[in-house]
């Protein structure tokens, strides 16, 4: 679970500092205000991992990518020529890392813990003739025990590696002491450390506990696909459900090979993910069912088939209110999700009644809990943000599971503020104009009624 981000010179923001991320993370704030640059940020990272391009520093992305960002110049703060770029990702690990000393026999531990750290500064590289970008230095973190690799002051095409782990140092291999090439992307030991140094092998576990966090980063967009009328499943198992759900049909058929593997509480029995998926559209008042079925026996096309209310008849998904489309790959993707996932959700309720926009917080609260999703999350929805300081009113959820920010776009780049919420559900720092103003609106309704009032009866 991601547990605190910082950034410098990102987009909007000249400073992020040590965000801390809960199990339910939320984004509040107006247009433009720098919600959205914080999820871009995560998904760059992560595409730049799943990229096959080794040499590529970071992936921007295209129309067909998670995120697209155009160019370095694009991202920097200010788009100012020769500014660095810094991020920094805590995370916790789905379980504990031990790392035995290479140069002894046996199992002899050097370092061990759960909580990893990770951070990087990338500029362009104003020394080459192509201006291309390049990685100024970058770190790992296991515990307190930290390993860099940074570029040397009077060389910048050759890198060093260095240790701050107690009494562990690094062990050269016998001959001439090469330098080190540029890193693999913006995060990775190329081939030559492992090859230069007899103890550094550790480093490579370090490294895929990064990767493996990215990779289980999972993200649905605010503009999802329309319902179609059919829809053709070739046997697929999607990872997730694209950027846009279009892929939802495919992870509900696909989860039928799992059987019933949702757990929808403290000891009541598992369910299909079909099932769940039905019972919340029930309890959010969308529908009264729906199911999958092929159109014909042995054919790969499908059709989502829904009834309204108990005597309503089936129809077409295509037939009934935009809503359901839309927030089915919300739940769809909470529950097709592996345990201990993040998710990251882009106004997952537009479109969506308030009423609707209030239960989703209780669909986050539930894969938080009885599945160890992390949810991370930019809304414009003031129903879910109340929703949720009920259910922690009712303890429901701790304060400690939550962190709630409020961004505000300033004149020298957008701000985060952190909101002060108590175990009653109470905000003691509720910002001006959170979500309007709505006793501005009152009033000026009543000083417009009396206004009229008083010109009728001239």
């Amino acid at each position: 679970m991601l547990t605190q981000l910082t950034a410098v010179n990102f987009k909007c923001w000249r400073q992020i500092k040590q965000m801390k991320m809960s199990k339910l993370t939320g984004l509040f704030g107006s247009n433009s205000s720098g919600k959205t640059s914080v999820l871009q940020l995560l998904l760059m990272l992560k595409q730049t991992v799943e990229s096959t391009d080794r040499a590529t520093v970071l992936d921007f992305g295209d129309e067909r990518s998670l995120t697209n960002l155009g160019s370095f110049d694009d991202i920097v703060f200010g788009h100012k020529k020769g500014e660095s770029v810094h991020v920094s990702l805590a995370w916790t690990c789905p379980k504990k890392i031990s790392i035995f000393d290479p140069m002894k026999k046996g199992k002899v531990l050097l370092f061990s813990g759960e909580n990893m750290h990770f951070w990087t500064h990338l500029r362009n590289d104003a020394s080459s003739e192509s201006n291309k970008l390049a990685v100024s230095d970058f770190s790992y973190a296991l515990e307190d025990n930290s390993f860099k690799m940074e570029r040397k002051a009077k060389s910048p095409f050759e890198y060093k590696l260095s240790s701050n782990a107690g009494a562990f140092k690094f062990k050269r291999t016998q001959g001439r002491a090469w330098s080190l090439p540029s890193p693999v992307k913006f995060y990775g030991f190329p081939d030559q450390v492992y090859a230069y140094y007899q103890n550094a092998s550790f480093l490579a576990e370090l490294q895929l506990e990064f990767e493996e966090m990215l990779k289980n980063l999972y993200y649905l967009g605010p503009l999802r696909n329309v319902p179609l009328r059919h829809y053709t499943w070739t046997g697929s198992d999607p990872s997730d459900m694209g950027r846009r759900g279009e892929r939802v049909v495919d992870a509900i058929l696909a989860s039928r090979v799992k059987g019933p593997y949702i757990s929808p509480g403290h000891k009541k029995k598992r369910i299909t993910l079909e099932r769940r998926v039905a019972q919340w559209l029930k309890d959010l008042k969308l529908i009264h069912s729906f199911r999958v079925e092929a159109i014909a026996e042995g054919s790969n096309l499908y059709q989502v088939l829904v009834q309204k209310s108990p005597n309503a008849a089936e129809v077409l998904i295509t037939d009934v209110g935009f809503g359901v489309s839309q927030v089915m790959p919300v739940l769809v993707l909470c529950y097709y999700v592996p345990e201990g996932s993040t998710i990251l959700l882009e106004q997952p309720e537009i479109h969506l009644h308030p009423s609707v926009q209030s239960g989703l917080a209780d669909v986050f609260i539930d894969v938080m809990k009885n599945r160890g999703v992390q949810i991370i999350l930019e809304s414009h929805s003031e129903h879910l943000l109340r929703r949720i300081q009920l259910r922690m009113a009712e303890a429901s959820i701790r304060p400690e599971d939550t962190s709630l920010y409020f961004c505000e776009s300033k004149r020298d780049g957008s701000v985060m503020e952190e909101l002060d919420i108590d175990l009653f559900g109470n905000i003691s720092n509720w910002p001006k104009d959170f979500f309007g103003d709505e006793f501005g609106e009152m009033a000026a309704i009543t000083t417009a009624h009396m206004k009229r009032k008083k010109m009728e009866s001239a």
